[in-house]
């Protein structure tokens, strides 16, 4: 919803939507965390000989946490170039 549209709300609905969209950026980073956390999991951990990781099952899990992190990054960088260059369009 773009800021425009929002500040021409009434204060109580205003609030509302802030509210809900607050809930689903909430719900998206549990989703997105909750997905990262089964793909390194399953990825890493092959056994369960002892209650810790061991060190290659660490490292793993932060190589995959770190390649899961610069892919988001680039992600939202691109979107961000996406975003810019078709506000430009309609300018």
């Amino acid at each position: 919803m773009d800021q425009s549209m929002i500040d021409q709300l009434s204060m109580k609905d205003r609030q509302i939507v802030l509210s809900q969209m607050n809930d689903m950026q909430v719900a998206e980073s549990m989703s997105t965390y909750n997905n990262l956390v089964e793909r390194c999991f399953g990825e890493c951990v092959n056994t369960f000989r002892q209650k810790s990781l061991d060190d290659g099952e660490e490292n793993c899990a932060k190589r995959c946490v770190q390649k899961f992190m610069t892919y988001s990054q680039r992600v939202a960088q691109r979107f961000a170039e996406k975003n810019a260059q078709v506000a430009g369009q309609m300018k």
